[in-house]
């Protein structure tokens, strides 16, 4: 993994605004048909021109070849079939934020507006049927393999940094998930980290930088009232763990870990302070730490770093723009949030990233705008942070 040794380096968390044409052919046709193979590859290489152009430094290929990011395994996973929901399993979809704003979640619910930017339908379509384990979990790689040569193709006449490609946690593909086969939670646990390790190791081999997406980890807080601090870190440690297993001798400069309270456009009065789960996070097998750091429920947290140290020859890469809202950052704002995690971690330990993914969270005209902030603001840090 890169480090910003003379400059602040720039990248982002994943999922961006992938074309509606794009879209309409993958939930009517599916990922099987020769026509759409080659609209996807068109678009991958179109998104990671557009990232270079916008002066991202590494780059992804929007996971254009995905449904929902935590959900998108279920294409790729034997043993996984999908059920209509009934109310009892709709139970992950309340929370503590839900009990204290009802009225607002009953407004957001009704109008669409959970997520901010609703038109991609394949990436929706996960969520229609619940994903539900009848059988044995053994591991496809037909489809990552299509990414990883969509991916390399897209960057091998481009001047990129490096690229990375984003894959789900064990515990976040848990979330929803029923299980008519396996005899215990452990036991479910160890047979998605041992399928998902053949994905970790696919886009580690091909070069890529891979991240790994847990937003389910933190955001288990709000959505489990019946947690304690006490019980809800020991399920955080229980998720970490099984990570770990599937990451175990894979080279951790090579890993990225992403973090995120959930990040949908709600109120987030009850997420979990990131000083209560900084410990458990620094325990995961990567290289690089990605956080929310812009949004106004996690801005603050910067100070954290004045008692937490970050391991040596690690890096974070804190969100210094988000998804949570229509303004765009201005660049000196941008630079300014740099500037404090380099104040406190080191200016080479520091990649300028955004809070979550672009692509369902907000309209694509604004996300562009942001990813340009971005770039603006990293160029501005810089200046300053290597001046004379």
């Amino acid at each position: 993994m890169h480090r910003s040794t003379d400059r602040i380096l720039t990248t982002h968390v994943g999922t961006l605004q992938r074309p509606a044409e794009l879209s309409k052919a993958m939930a009517e046709r599916g990922e099987g048909s020769p026509e759409v193979h080659a609209q996807l590859r068109t678009a991958v290489d179109e998104v990671v021109r557009r990232q270079v152009e916008t002066g991202i430094d590494v780059v992804n290929d929007g996971e254009f070849g995905k449904t929902l990011w935590m959900w998108y395994v279920r294409d790729r996973l034997d043993g996984i079939e999908g059920r209509d929901w009934s109310a009892a399993d709709e139970a992950y979809f309340k929370g503590r934020d839900r009990e204290q704003f009802p009225e607002f979640y009953a407004w957001a619910d009704a109008n669409a507006s959970i997520f901010g930017y609703m038109e991609d339908q394949y990436f929706f379509g996960a969520v229609a049927t619940q994903p539900v384990v009848t059988g044995p979990i053994k591991y496809n790689p037909e489809a990552v393999r299509r990414d990883i040569a969509n991916l390399a193709e897209a960057v091998k006449a481009r001047p990129v940094t490096e690229a990375f490609m984003p894959v789900v946690a064990p515990a976040s593909v848990e979330v929803g998930l029923g299980n008519e086969y396996y005899s215990s939670r452990d036991d479910l646990m160890r047979a998605l980290a041992d399928a998902l390790r053949q994905e970790y190791k696919a886009i580690i081999d091909a070069g890529f930088v891979l991240q790994v997406d847990d937003a389910w980890v933190p955001a288990a807080w709000d959505r489990s009232p019946e947690f304690d601090l006490d019980s809800y870190r020991r399920y955080a440690q229980a998720s970490i763990d099984v990570l770990n297993h599937a990451l175990d001798g894979l080279p951790e400069d090579r890993i990225r870990y992403h973090l995120c309270w959930g990040s949908w456009h709600g109120p987030h009065v009850h997420d979990i302070p990131l000083a209560d789960i900084v410990d458990i996070m620094l325990q995961v097998r990567a290289g690089g730490y990605s956080i929310e750091a812009a949004n106004s429920r996690h801005e603050h947290e910067y100070h954290l770093w004045e008692d937490v140290s970050l391991p040596d020859g690690k890096v974070l890469i804190p969100g210094v723009v988000t998804h949570a809202t229509n303004l765009i950052e201005h660049p000196e704002l941008v630079a300014e949030r740099i500037g404090r995690y380099a104040d406190r971690v080191g200016r080479e330990n520091v990649i300028a990233g955004a809070d979550c993914g672009f692509g369902s969270r907000i309209h694509p005209q604004l996300g562009w705008a942001k990813m340009e902030a971005l770039a603006r603001g990293a160029e501005l840090a810089s200046s300053r942070l290597w001046k004379g």
